[in-house]
């Protein structure tokens, strides 16, 4: 008797850690998403040196304890359109913020995960290895600023932002009852193509990321053309030299439009191979018994996607289009990483 009363005690502490766990972890994802998206509001507005130095902002916690000090390089670069300004200041100090607070969130997962392994009979390793993957954010968003933001390392802080986004969505879907289903094989059976999906989602976020913190994204200003040609002059050595400074060369020359352009075209022919990976894994997901709604969202993301791409071309990038791609991405991002899993669970059923 008493061992079936523990029993029960136990399963149930196992759903209460797994239900605060579940909120701390949804929590944590869409405050993640969030920071992907002020992430790119700030590179886009160049508001990416707006403070400086770090951790502060000219060695104060706010923009507005550093007002003077903002002023006077203000009056030095002759004016408001410079790197530097209180409004691009206050930007990226949010940012900072939101990014702190994030980690604090992501410390108490860890917490949690460490100290009720055993009722939630989960390893923790995951959750730790969360919390380094924050760091290494943190030391990205500091090279960042200090090393003024070299190209290498800004596209490195995206992929580490969608790497944060990814496991904290996967941590989130392994504290959710499993789906039962009628026949497990047929889902199963997308593991491969899921896994395709994935990596071409993930290389696709690289090359987004790629022609943003090059500027690249108006190197072609007309659709299907580039530059009224359908293949220009491209200089893909100098565009995918990794170690350099931003708008230079290896050797320290101007880099040339044709890097630029080499850039922006790896980026559309990324697109187009992803709409054929993730439109045949989306399409054959639909037909799937008991998972065809995450392939209808897969499509109509896979769309979208799409569709905010060719308008940041057709309208020369405005601000709210461009941040709703990098949003866009990440949940493709998402979706890809659900039918994984759904399909990695399924799997070990068949």
């Amino acid at each position: 008797m008493n061992a079936a009363v523990t029993s029960l005690s136990r399963a149930a502490d196992g759903r209460a850690s797994r239900r605060t766990l579940s909120r701390l972890l949804g929590f944590a994802l869409i405050l993640t998403l969030c920071l992907v998206m002020l992430g790119a509001w700030v590179r886009l507005t160049d508001a990416g040196l707006g403070c400086p130095d770090w951790p502060g902002c000219y060695g104060h916690l706010t923009p507005d304890h550093a007002g003077e000090k903002i002023a006077q390089a203000v009056q030095q670069q002759g004016g408001e359109h410079g790197p530097v300004s209180l409004g691009k200041a206050w930007r990226e100090m949010i940012h900072r913020y939101i990014a702190t607070f994030l980690g604090l969130v992501i410390l108490v997962i860890a917490g949690v995960a460490f100290r009720r392994r055993q009722v939630l009979r989960q390893s923790p390793l995951l959750a730790i290895t969360l919390v380094a993957v924050v760091i290494l954010q943190g030391l990205f968003g500091k090279w960042t600023v200090t090393l003024l933001l070299k190209p290498a390392i800004v596209t490195g802080h995206l992929v580490g932002g969608m790497l944060t986004f990814s496991l904290l969505l996967w941590l989130w879907l392994r504290q959710r009852p499993p789906p039962s289903y009628i026949d497990a094989e047929p889902v199963a059976a997308l593991l491969w193509p899921a896994r395709l999906a994935l990596v071409a989602i993930a290389l696709q976020i690289f090359l987004g990321g790629w022609v943003s913190t090059n500027y690249a994204a108006l190197a072609c200003t007309d659709l299907p053309t580039c530059q009224g040609r359908w293949w220009p002059p491209v200089n893909f050595a100098d565009g995918f030299h990794f170690v350099r400074e931003l708008g230079k060369t290896g050797d320290g020359s101007a880099l040339p439009m044709q890097a630029l352009t080499a850039i922006h075209l790896s980026h559309r022919l990324g697109a187009i191979g992803v709409a054929l990976i993730v439109g045949w894994v989306g399409w054959r997901t639909l037909r799937t018994p008991g998972i065809g709604v995450l392939g209808l969202a897969m499509l109509a993301m896979l769309t979208v996607q799409w569709l905010l791409g060719l308008s940041n071309v057709w309208f020369s990038l405005p601000l709210p289009v461009a941040v709703a791609h990098n949003g866009g991405a990440a949940l493709l991002l998402g979706l890809a990483l659900v039918l994984n899993f759904r399909a990695r669970q399924a799997a070990f059923k068949v």
